[in-house]
């Protein structure tokens, strides 16, 4: 029966109120479907094979959600890393865009204006939840759009028995204690790699960022601004040359070398010292090495430590104006249980302070040193839409700058990183 023409009016102006109240009402106007909302919802396989895909964790964790919001599915597709990214433009592509995706990154994304901002998307008492040095990193000029979902953190980790039988009795907290203990184990345990320096392309952004920073520079500056030539990494990369690679104190060709190969001789007991991250000490437990950690040495044996943070993101995509239904779903996703369950499966870290809490104090030994030094950790400029590009090349040519002539490379790499942030920009 159709209402009467006072009731049809009153219908009208509450609409009409929210459509002019962002956000608003959403409640109270009908939901497409006969009630019902899909959210389309793609995300990234964090196992390497069938037996540890992350495809089971989010298949439960959507129907215990749909079963808590009838009104609410959720179509889950999870997509290999390698596949993810053109996937999910594939989609966009074919005007099937996503509501959600979890992912590396979400630069691109916010400069082609897709995504809601996280204050839209998350309540209030999730946003407050997110470690801030995370929710930080998420921003793009100001305004947050990249949501952290894991952690990951890197620490220096050495092997204890080839200190032993060395003659050291500590982890090095200078850049000069540790050239000093490269040579000590260089001349008393033959056939051993000193310190293992992967600068090939799998991760030389990684490392080169860790050793920039703790030689007081970095990748890029707290405004964005690329520094990859500054003098400061300029003499980085000239001790890392002199210091390490010329006397053999490292791999022969760095450039050559994937952080991949380089845990694997960690483990294999070739490698007595490196940076490492979680899975590395994952690794190293199931050899039964016995191993330490300790925090990355820095050239100034008075300035704090550093550590480099690593995030993967959750994005909400504004295509489909599933608003209201998408921070019901977040919301179920941060949830303590939920992300303690995640982060536990994969020995990833948290991004919400009540996961970081209840994991310190939950045991997970091998996990504190990286839980500690979390909060203080420093990113790549993630919400820079040029860093895919600058990621890329640092990645292929980093590896250059150990070599002769390595100046040059940071000053080709400083260029190129220019060009790409003022094409970004418009």
């Amino acid at each position: 029966m159709s209402n009467p023409p006072a009731q049809k009016s009153r219908w009208s102006a509450l609409v009409a109120a929210c459509v002019l109240l962002t956000g608003g009402c959403g409640s109270l106007l009908p939901l497409g479907g006969g009630g019902d909302v899909t959210l389309k919802f793609v995300a990234a396989d964090y196992g390497d094979s069938e037996a540890t895909s992350s495809t089971p964790y989010w298949n439960d964790l959507a129907r215990a959600f749909e079963a808590a919001n009838p009104l609410i599915k959720v179509d889950v597709q999870v997509v290999p890393w390698t596949e993810i990214d053109k996937r999910v433009a594939d989609l966009i592509k074919k005007g099937d865009t996503p509501d959600v995706v979890q992912t590396g990154g979400y630069a691109d994304q916010v400069a082609a204006g897709r995504l809601y901002p996280a204050s839209d998307v998350l309540t209030i008492d999730t946003q407050a939840d997110l470690i801030d040095a995370f929710a930080k990193a998420g921003q793009v000029l100001g305004s947050q759009y990249g949501i952290p979902f894991v952690a990951s953190s890197r620490a220096f980790v050495y092997n204890k028995a080839i200190f032993t039988k060395a003659g050291i009795d500590q982890p090095p907290a200078t850049w000069e204690d540790l050239r000093k203990d490269a040579e000590q184990i260089k001349r008393k345990v033959p056939g051993v790699i000193p310190y293992g320096l992967p600068l090939g392309p799998e991760e030389a952004q990684a490392e080169a960022s860790m050793w920039t920073m703790s030689g007081g520079g970095g990748l890029a500056d707290t405004g964005g601004n690329y520094t990859v030539d500054s003098p400061q990494n300029r003499a980085t990369f000239d001790w890392l040359r002199t210091q390490l690679v010329q006397p053999g104190l490292t791999y022969p060709d760095p450039a050559a070398v994937d952080r991949k190969a380089a845990f694997a001789d960690f483990v294999a007991g070739k490698v007595a010292m490196l940076d490492g991250h979680p899975s590395l000490i994952q690794k190293a437990v199931a050899a039964k090495v016995d191993y330490g950690t300790s925090p990355i040495p820095h050239k100034d044996p008075q300035a704090k430590p550093i550590t480099l943070g690593v995030a993967d993101w959750m994005m909400a995509f504004k295509a489909n104006g599933h608003r209201v239904e998408i921070k019901k779903f977040l919301s179920w996703v941060y949830r303590e249980d939920n992300t303690l369950k995640f982060d536990e499966q994969y020995n990833l870290l948290p991004v919400t302070q009540s996961t970081l809490a209840a994991m310190t104090a939950g045991g997970h030994e091998d996990l504190k040193p990286f839980l500690a030094v979390l909060p203080n950790a420093s990113f790549y400029p993630l919400g820079d839409p040029a860093w895919d590009t600058v990621n890329g090349l640092v990645k292929q040519r980093i590896g250059g700058a150990v070599k002769q002539g390595g100046d040059q490379v940071l000053g080709d790499l400083q260029a190129a990183a220019a060009q790409a942030a003022a094409h970004s920009r418009g």
